[in-house]
């Protein structure tokens, strides 16, 4: 097997991570998403998402964060979709977002709550007319008859929505993730890694250096 050799992003501040953090792990990692962006990251909000079967099989896959605050990480999908199913039968799913510029992660794991029809309707109105038109068309997570056919259905459906409104599906909604603890993970080239770890506990947060 052929030894991978990659280059990694090098922080300026050793150890940073255990010293410089604020005691509020929403607060910072809004500091780290906009350290991300000022660092020119491709997609900052790109978020690999957890989810389990009841039976606790699980799978995951990388959906775009919408948002953030102290009730947790928000993201929407297709409520028919695998994640979708998986998460009404078992409400918790664990995330993790990696900042290659910044040699930054950040990973968290909590309940999941699904957001209101209100805070949907409103990000859904945000979209571009082909994201929504897209959103109308694709049966998600489900065997369709082939790419051909899905294009078909996309241009027609683009074509009847053309000028007007588009109403937020009934099967399209949007979810969020509080954590009952979230990690901050930074990259060091010795591999001395700074990881600290939050805690939720009754009235804040408990924080502790985890080893690398």
């Amino acid at each position: 097997m052929p030894i991978l050799r990659v280059r990694r992003a090098r922080p300026s501040n050793v150890g940073a991570a255990q010293v410089n953090l604020d005691p509020d792990p929403i607060k910072q990692f809004g500091l780290w998403y906009q350290a991300a962006l000022d660092a020119g990251a491709q997609q900052p909000d790109a978020m690999a998402l957890a989810t389990s079967t009841r039976a606790g099989r699980p799978s995951n896959r990388l959906v775009l964060l919408k948002g953030w605050s102290e009730r947790g990480f928000a993201f929407y999908t297709n409520l028919g979709s695998r994640k979708g199913q998986e998460l009404a039968a078992n409400p918790r799913a664990a995330l993790a977002i990696y900042w290659r510029e910044v040699g930054r992660q950040v990973r968290a794991a909590g309940r999941v709550s699904r957001l209101s029809r209100r805070e949907a309707a409103a990000y859904w109105e945000t979209r571009p007319v082909e994201s929504q038109a897209a959103a109308w068309v694709s049966p998600q997570s489900r065997v369709i008859e082939s790419r051909e056919w899905l294009e078909t259905m996309y241009s027609e459906t683009l074509e009847r929505l053309a000028g007007g409104q588009v109403p937020l599906p009934p099967f399209w909604g949007g979810f969020r993730v509080r954590p009952d603890w979230i990690e901050f993970w930074e990259h060091q080239p010795n591999r001395l890694h700074d990881r600290l770890r939050y805690t939720r506990r009754r009235g804040g947060w408990t924080a502790e250096v985890l080893g690398p």
